[in-house]
């Protein structure tokens, strides 16, 4: 632990000032979690959050209450504690090595730091529909021991001029006070191109702007994390402003493979089916297409009490799933 976090904490008891000391506290949690203590994180999250329940039963403590938006006090993001993220998937190689980089240099910041140096903290996510890009974001989250909180559009965006950015630094602002993956999922929804707005003079040149400078301003101990399926709808100068730009593409047959397999490992599958048939006989489906078909060939092998998933539980999943599509 920092010698100067420790100091802070002294004079925050000294001054009984709970606000501050929780906020340490919390700070020290996501320490010990990012040294790879996760036991003692545990043990200290726990007393933690007994004592903050014991003090507020009615509700969360006004340090942890999310960001609202100015107008009419909804939540501005939808928050993701660390124990609730999904982090196993198949990534083609070139694309995991550049996540762990990420993750490698969040863990490693403080000797960066020591020599000048910031991790690359600021992430931008594209490519097709259900390729996993949220999944990867949670996984960022995940691996560097920070919670996941994901914009809120709905609520983001106002119709009363000017509030849309004052609400974006609200989220910044809370982002950098508490150090988080910020996740800002579709967000060609608020960084679309300044040229596509003609003559506006209103929002959409005002909010690009303002999304700009809070990427350019950011300087906090958490991730930022932006995601798209349309990046080429996006502000050229949105591009400028990351560390890291990463295309998450479709899965390959052979990656499609290793995803049904990691999907059904949890239940007993005939000895006779094919993997690499069905993989073949999915190319060209999204992560989220080929996890959903093995998890109905697993619901029909459930529900018919069978024990077993066999390649006509299968066959079946994947013919409803290619005559009715899903949204990925």
């Amino acid at each position: 632990m920092k010698s100067a976090l420790l100091k802070r904490l002294f004079v925050a008891i000294q001054g009984n000032d709970p606000r501050e000391v929780e906020a340490l506290c919390r700070r020290i949690v996501q320490e010990e979690r990012q040294r790879g203590h996760g036991q003692v994180a545990a043990d200290l999250d726990k007393i933690l959050t007994t004592s903050t329940r014991a003090k507020a039963p009615s509700g969360p403590s006004s340090l942890t209450a999310l960001p609202t938006s100015r107008r009419d006090a909804a939540p501005l993001v939808h928050h993701l504690p660390h124990d609730r993220l999904r982090h196993e998937m198949v990534l083609p190689e070139a694309v995991e090595a550049r996540l762990r980089r990420i993750e490698h240099e969040h863990a490693a910041r403080n000797r960066l730091a020591h020599f000048g140096l910031r991790p690359r903290s600021r992430v931008l996510l594209y490519g097709p529909p259900g390729c996993g890009k949220s999944l990867a974001a949670e996984r960022l989250a995940w691996s560097t021991g920070l919670d996941l909180k994901k914009v809120r559009f709905d609520t983001l965006i106002s119709s009363f001029f000017g509030e849309t950015a004052a609400n974006l630094a609200k989220i910044f602002e809370d982002a950098a006070a508490n150090p988080c993956a910020l996740f800002l999922d579709e967000c060609d929804t608020i960084a679309k191109s300044r040229t596509q707005a003609g003559n506006d003079v209103g929002e959409i040149p005002r909010v690009v702007n303002a999304l700009l400078e809070h990427l350019e301003a950011y300087v906090g101990d958490g991730l930022v994390i932006a995601a798209t399926n349309l990046d080429e709808s996006l502000d050229p100068a949105i591009f400028r402003r990351f560390d890291e730009v990463v295309q998450i593409p479709q899965p390959s047959e052979h990656e499609i493979e290793r995803l049904i397999r990691s999907t059904l490992s949890a239940i007993p599958v005939a000895k006779n089916l094919s993997w690499g048939d069905f993989a073949r006989r999915m190319d060209g489906l999204s992560c989220a297409e080929s996890v959903r078909i093995a998890q109905n060939a697993a619901r029909r092998t459930v529900l018919e009490g069978r024990k077993q998933v066999t390649a006509s539980d299968f066959d079946a999943a994947l013919s409803e799933h290619l005559q009715h599509p899903a949204a990925p």
